[in-house]
């Protein structure tokens, strides 16, 4: 069984994002970049289908800039079998994302399909809703435990009210919650190995699909600053300030 896993290169987690000076956007000037850390769970989720023998090829998908070889190369590194870059310049929205996976997987015809749920730099959590639509395929979201079993996969989702398990036929799309595993760490060695793993490169051109944005971003802008706390005297004084001064929400 194949299964096709996307990556998306983002600003690094543990850096604090800045806007532009012109409010168009994030500035990643000089800013570390790093797999979407979703992402990386479902690489490690694909690895471990293969070391048990459920999974035969993992195939790690980016699409994006030139750079996003080196996530490619991460996911090479922590196990993945090869690599596919859909390299464009285009700003790529959910939508354009799902058509050019879906390209891929009408390709590569995988049996399954493992993204993150979402992605840190814009939250949107609709890609891999998007890819099941356009494939026609079920769909098995937020999952913090997945087992294969034939042609089946039994995946336990987390869900407002607490967990909720699905019966799937294959094939078919599961995007990961933080729960479902922990990612490897690369060594050394299979970092050197990576490099000698293959990366496929294409335009969305060959792919048949215009990744042009449908929607427009008008401004960018930083939250309010929370002001400062302060400290009070005694329970009275803290009694009167929350019924004078707070605000309901």
């Amino acid at each position: 069984m194949k299964v096709l896993v996307p990556v998306k290169r983002v600003v690094d987690y543990n850096v604090k994002v800045r806007v532009k000076a012109d409010g168009s956007g994030i500035d990643t000037a000089g800013v570390k970049m790093s797999m979407n850390p979703f992402d990386e769970i479902g690489v490690e989720e694909a690895v471990r289908l293969r070391e048990k023998g459920v999974a035969t090829e993992v195939v790690a998908v980016s699409l994006g800039v030139a750079q996003c070889q080196e996530t490619i190369r991460t996911a090479l590194a922590m196990g993945a079998d090869r690599g596919i870059l859909v390299e464009t310049d285009a700003e790529l929205q959910p939508l354009a994302v799902a058509k050019l996976l879906k390209a891929i997987a009408d390709k590569e015809q995988p049996r399954l399909i493992i993204l993150g749920k979402q992605a840190i730099d814009d939250d949107m959590n609709a890609t891999g809703q998007m890819l099941a639509a356009l494939l026609d395929w079920p769909q098995g979201t937020f999952a913090s435990k997945i087992a294969i079993e034939g042609d089946g996969v039994t995946v336990t989702r987390e869900v407002d009210g607490g967990l909720e398990t699905v019966a799937l036929t294959l094939p078919a799309i599961i995007t990961t919650d933080l729960r479902l595993n922990e990612p490897r760490y690369a060594s050394l060695p299979n970092i050197m190995k990576a490099r000698k793993k293959p990366i496929d490169v294409m335009k969305p051109a060959d792919l048949g699909v215009d990744p042009a944005p449908r929607l427009a971003t008008l401004k960018v802008s930083e939250p309010p600053k929370r002001k400062a706390g302060v400290k009070v005297g005694s329970v009275a004084e803290l009694v009167s300030k929350l019924r004078t001064e707070a605000k309901v929400i």
